[in-house]
């Protein structure tokens, strides 16, 4: 679960952030990540899509098979299947599973990087 970007400050619904995930998840199953509001630890309310996964329909893969996940209060240009919203004024947290983890995730050979700031 991440609470802040990877410069240490809390995630703020109203600014833009992506999560580049790594190619090969080490996954029998999929891989999530969910956005929550962080005071009440619940799906942030009246947002359209609070996740996207590796069964999101639609969603970009990048030709090195990685895939940048954004998160903020507008889609980037071009990015909508993989942004989730959030919403200015708030704080949010990014949950992210595994499900049918494999060896490279407990080795820490396959690692998730943290999440930054968007350009």
């Amino acid at each position: 679960m991440s609470t802040k970007d990877k410069n240490g400050a809390p995630l703020d619904g109203g600014k833009a952030y992506k999560l580049t995930v790594p190619a090969n998840v080490p996954v029998t199953q999929y891989w999530s990540a969910v956005v929550y509001d962080r005071v009440t630890h619940a799906l942030i309310r009246d947002v359209a899509s609070p996740s996207k996964s590796s069964q999101t329909p639609g969603l970009q893969v990048n030709e090195d098979g990685t895939v940048d996940l954004y998160f903020g209060p507008k889609a980037p240009s071009g990015k909508e299947p993989n942004w989730t919203p959030t919403k200015a004024g708030g704080r949010f947290e990014v949950l992210f599973r595994l499900y049918g983890p494999q060896k490279p995730l407990f080795d820490k050979t396959w690692t998730l990087p943290d999440i930054a700031v968007a350009n």
